[in-house]
């Protein structure tokens, strides 16, 4: 692949090559499905914000403690787009990472990276197991019991929201929306 833009495909490629662990496939999908919904509502480009939530955790796997790092440097072996490369470890900002969100992707991928997990998690309580029925009231419900889902780290969510000039409650419902696209791949799909 040259300096050119990336495609889906190479970008599922380079993932599943990096990423063997069913759940971190599963969050990149979901990460994945809340940037296109993003970016649709948005009016910006689906393809580039939908691949650069897939391959945001690229690195996670086989490096947590460079997490971030080694993205970039995978990344830069494959040639991808500079815009592509500040844009997945800026993520990290303020973790693993000193680079800062400043675009509206940037912003975005830094606030649903985390909500995609207290929704995954919200969504796997219920008797359905699915985020098909969930709104975004049962959520915050969840958010106050720190206990539950006690890994989703919701200070970065809140800055996150703040960044975009968003409340907590549509940046749930954008979500959720989100994930809805992709709940058969990620299995949250309704149960029969």
């Amino acid at each position: 692949m040259n300096s050119n833009i990336p495609t889906r495909p190479q970008a599922y490629s380079l993932l599943t090559q990096h990423n063997q662990n069913d759940s971190l496939i599963k969050h990149a999908l979901a990460v994945e499905g809340v940037m296109r919904y993003a970016a649709r509502k948005r009016g910006e480009d689906e393809d580039k914000w939908g691949i650069i939530g897939l391959i945001h955790d690229l690195d996670y796997e086989q490096f947590p403690e460079e997490h971030c790092r080694k993205t970039e440097e995978i990344l830069k072996e494959n040639h991808w787009p500079q815009e592509y490369i500040r844009a997945a470890i800026s993520h990290g900002w303020g973790i693993c990472s000193d680079v800062e969100p400043r675009s509206e992707l940037e912003k975005v991928l830094y606030a649903v990276d985390e909500l995609t997990g207290l929704v995954a998690t919200t969504a796997l309580v219920r008797p359905s197991k699915s985020v098909m029925d969930l709104k975004a009231k049962s959520v915050k419900k969840k958010w106050k019991d720190k206990r539950f889902a006690a890994g989703v780290d919701r200070s970065i969510i809140e800055k996150g929201c703040n960044l975009l000039g968003m409340e907590l409650a549509e940046l749930i419902t954008d979500t959720i929306m989100g994930m809805r696209e992709v709940a058969a791949e990620i299995g949250l799909q309704e149960k029969d």
